[in-house]
């Protein structure tokens, strides 16, 4: 086994303490990365809140969005060798041979894919441990290369935000002659104006917060909804053909039909619970209403070399992994613009605590 350390919980109601964790030895198709910078994603804080009222004894590390260096790599591994720059997501394995992982959507693996951590191996049954680590294990099938000209640390939210937001707006043809409209603007929606405007869309951002208009025009937005101002939405009615959904709270999806173009798509992927929805919304205008989640591998290290070419990243603020409570606190309060991430450097300068 590999030794290492991250940040873990194992007890109910347990806070987060660094700890020697163990990684498996390398198989013939993994590589070893030691992780520079990990996101702090919301799933991050969900997870926890759920692993601390679910009776398990297994220890969670969470951590889905993080870049590193190849530090070894197996016999049989062709596409990295050791001293190259990767990024890791959300996924680190599946089953690869159903319709899904046939089409290059791992992400909807039909027999679930294996997450980076919360999962099970797909071997041994061990339970993944996360990039709030120094180090991490994975099949080389699911790491990617990370583009050198852009910042590391700001580049990591792409693996979970960046890919989320990027399979629908290539699934329905952003570009040049079409509106996308981006509802909400936090860690998803600020990446999807920023990945809009460079392929060529007009870009409206629908917030409920006038406030939030400079913010949204210095990411490129070419129009800003104030969707509590009536006679926004009126100006704005049957014009976007493309509106990303970030929004994470339960919400009226019929007000944002309302403003989605003759044929137009809404893309729901903020808010994954139950929804109500009058059927006129969708009849009036030959309107969809469609969702999606993470992203497959072609997808993902087509968004990196998007994003290397027209030098997109999020915006973040670096936090040291000592900071993780910290990081977690404030992204409870929304207080985050518009991503943590993890600075992992430090972990050789803290004490763990056993296994």
């Amino acid at each position: 086994m590999r030794s290492t350390t991250g940040y873990g919980a194992l007890r109910p109601e347990e806070e987060l303490t660094l700890r020697t964790i163990e990684r498996r030895e390398l198989r013939p198709d993994d590589i070893a990365v030691r992780v520079t910078y990990c996101g702090v994603c919301y799933t991050d804080l969900s997870a926890l809140r759920a692993h601390s009222h679910d009776g398990g004894d297994d220890l969670l590390v969470p951590g889905h969005e993080f870049v590193g260096e190849v530090v070894a790599a197996g016999a049989e591994v062709t596409r990295f060798r050791v001293g190259d720059q990767v990024a890791v997501g959300n996924i680190v394995d599946s089953c690869g041979t159903c319709a899904m992982c046939r089409a290059g959507q791992e992400n909807f693996c039909v027999q679930f894919p294996t997450l980076t951590y919360g999962g099970r191996d797909r071997h041994d049954g061990t339970p993944t441990l996360g990039g709030f680590s120094g180090e991490y294990v994975v099949r080389e099938d699911f790491a990617y290369h990370r583009p050198d000209n852009l910042d590391p640390a700001a580049v990591a939210p792409l693996l979970c935000a960046g890919v989320t937001v990027w399979e629908p707006l290539r699934r329905w043809g952003a570009g040049p002659g079409m509106t996308v409209g981006v509802a909400g603007l936090g860690g998803l929606g600020h990446l999807a104006v920023r990945l809009a405007k460079a392929l060529g869309a007009r870009v409206v951002v629908l917030t409920r917060t006038p406030g939030k208009s400079a913010d949204a025009r210095n990411l490129g937005a070419d129009d800003v909804v104030v969707t509590t101002d009536e006679q926004d939405l009126a100006r704005a009615a049957s014009s976007i053909d493309l509106l990303i959904d970030t929004i994470s709270a339960p919400h009226d999806l019929g007000q944002l039909l309302r403003l989605v173009a003759l044929d137009g798509t809404l893309c729901s992927l903020g808010y994954l619970g139950p929804i109500s929805l009058e059927t006129m919304d969708l009849l009036v205008g030959r309107k969809s209403l469609a969702s999606a989640g993470s992203g497959g591998r072609p997808s993902t290290q087509e968004l990196l070399d998007f994003c290397g070419e027209h030098g997109i990243t999020a915006d973040v603020e670096v936090l040291p992994s000592a900071q993780v409570a910290t990081a977690l606190r404030r992204l409870a309060a929304n207080d985050v613009r518009y991503r943590f991430v993890l600075d992992l450097s430090d972990l050789s300068d803290l004490p763990a605590n056993g296994a």
